[in-house]
Parts: structure tokens; sequence; C-alpha cells
């Protein structure tokens, strides 16, 4: 991943993936996914992502590939 991602980029993904919020501490966004899976995302507007925590995202929390993470990402920018 070239590009950073920005938290927005980040939930509009999960909700494509079938992720919905439950709650919103401070700035962090809570998503949970019905077959229990479980992530929380950093919504800072000024900031991107940042690359460790995102890879942790990708790998542990959504389960998925880069190469998936990045065709999505780019879908999503594409529209």
């Amino acid at each position: 991943m070239s590009k950073p991602v920005k938290a927005k980029q980040l939930m509009k993904i999960l909700e494509k993936l079938g992720f919905k919020g439950i709650r919103i501490t401070g700035s962090h966004h809570r998503f949970v996914h019905s077959d229990g899976r479980k992530t929380s995302v950093p919504v800072h507007v000024s900031e991107p992502i940042g690359k460790g925590l995102l890879n942790k995202i990708i790998k542990k929390d959504v389960r998925i590939s880069k190469k998936e993470f990045e065709e999505l990402l780019k879908q999503l920018i594409l529209f």
C-alpha cells in the first residue's frame, strides 16, 4: 500500500465487508462482524491510519489479505 489510508476509507471498507459500527468512545470507532470479528478504528481527521496499525487491522482483525484490501480500496476510490 503506497498511499496512506484515511479512517473514513477504512470504515467504508469495513462496512462493505459486513462490519457494523457498535459504539464510539472518544475518537475510536468500534466495529463488529456477525461472525465475531472485532476491530477499532482511531478517527483523527488530519492523520492517516499508521502502517503498523493498518496491517494489524487487515491481517488479525478483519482477516483478509493485503491484496484483497488493496482491491477494495481501489473500488472505493473509483466510486
